[in-house]
């Protein structure tokens, strides 16, 4: 069993990662800055609210899908048929709203970059997102380069987290006992970070990688705690950062406020690496959203697994298309999380009521209490979201 055990330490880290990665990226940044400024340090009771949330929607859906051993589209048409692909196309949707805001991010990014307007900038980022896709060696490389500079986006926001000096005492306190609470921050951090095809991304990494069935429920949710721990500290982090920032008086832009942050905290040298990060993670995320989302497709008909890279690109494509059209790049991403925070009670319960179908679970007992974490999310998110949801489409207008 150790020998086993260790065989599966990559893939379940790997796991964590991808889940983290996933719900660190452009719309986290802008989501968390937006949200900081309007709730100053009564923000952080959203971000303890929002971890709470994500374990319950995580947890379940991790371990149910791994006992299961079926991806959730497949569970949802065994549950009853015809389901899945309901499943499917709400996962699908959610993933075009976040890429939609991927491609906003690139756009956000080339504009600290080199001054182009945010339009161009993810006309440009378009193409090379596609040249990505088309060229493998380049998106390897691609992957090292994410890789190192996300590691440069944690220690340049700790370092500006230190340097602004925020007041510890007073975001730890209205982080536990809030002046104010947002519905629209709730719904938008906990849709960003966890919802759409954020939620399925690590069970489905660990199926891939054998890691499936009863007895390994101990590294299961080890992975998951992993990923959610990762994003919760970044969050925070990122959170001090900006109140700090702005307790001294910082007036942020309103399309890209979170290059504000570093622009004030650090100098044009921070806003300038800020503007590399904060494209390379996007430019990532837009191939990745496009790739998982198409993975759905899949369910439908055997054409979309023949066609697959036609199908990526052109979700691609129509994804950069909608925000040139639209403009409005803070907002998008705020509507991204807001849409995924409607999808992810639909789809969580889905999975849990999966897990109390016999036939579906191969004689395995979910915990209770994770049945009944699992239904608290679906009850909060069910009743936030949809009014959340109507306020970012009419502000769109």
């Amino acid at each position: 069993m150790k020998l086993k055990f260790r065989s599966f330490g990559g893939a379940s880290l790997g796991a964590a990662f991808l889940m983290a990665n996933s719900s660190i990226g452009p719309g986290f940044l802008t989501q968390t800055t937006v949200f900081t400024q309007q709730l100053l340090t009564s923000f952080g009771f959203v971000i303890l609210l929002s971890v709470l949330l994500d374990v319950g929607a995580q947890l379940n859906t991790w371990r149910i899908l791994t006992v299961s051993e079926l991806r959730a589209q497949d569970l949802a048409n065994r549950l009853l048929p015809g389901l899945g692909y309901a499943l499917a196309g709400m996962v699908i949707l959610g993933g075009f709203a976040f890429n939609i805001g991927n491609i906003a991010g690139c756009g956000l990014g080339l504009n600290v970059l080199t001054g182009l307007s945010y339009e161009q900038g993810a006309l440009i980022s378009c193409g090379v997102a596609l040249l990505l896709f088309w060229v493998r060696e380049i998106g390897k490389m691609l992957d090292g380069f994410t890789k190192v500079l996300g590691t440069v986006k944690i220690l340049l926001t700790l370092g500006i987290a230190f340097s602004a000096h925020p007041p510890l005492l007073q975001a730890l306190h209205h982080t536990l006992l809030p002046v104010k609470i947002s519905a629209a921050a709730i719904v938008t951090i906990v849709g960003g970070t966890v919802g759409g095809y954020i939620t399925f991304s690590g069970a489905h990494r660990l199926l891939d990688a054998g890691i499936k069935g009863v007895e390994n429920q101990a590294v299961v949710t080890r992975s998951a705690m992993s990923g959610i721990v990762i994003s919760t500290v970044m969050r925070f982090v990122l959170f001090l950062a900006i109140v700090g920032v702005l307790s001294h008086g910082a007036v942020l832009d309103q399309d890209n406020p979170a290059a504000g942050v570093f622009r004030s905290a650090a100098g044009e040298l921070g806003f300038r690496l800020f503007g590399v990060i904060l494209w390379s993670a996007a430019i990532s995320s837009v191939v990745g959203a496009a790739y998982t989302s198409v993975s759905f497709f899949k369910t439908f008909h055997p054409v979309f697994a023949r066609y697959e890279r036609a199908c990526i690109s052109a979700f691609i494509m129509l994804s950069t298309g909608i925000f040139v059209l639209v403009g409005k790049p803070a907002q998008l991403l705020i509507l991204a999380g807001a849409v995924n925070g409607l999808i992810l009670p639909v789809a969580l319960a889905i999975v849990l009521v999966a897990a109390a179908t016999p036939r579906l679970m191969r004689g395995y007992h979910h915990p209770r209490w994770m049945l009944a974490a699992g239904w608290v999310v679906v009850a909060v998110m069910g009743v936030l979201s949809l009014p959340v949801l109507l306020e970012q489409l009419l502000k769109l207008k």
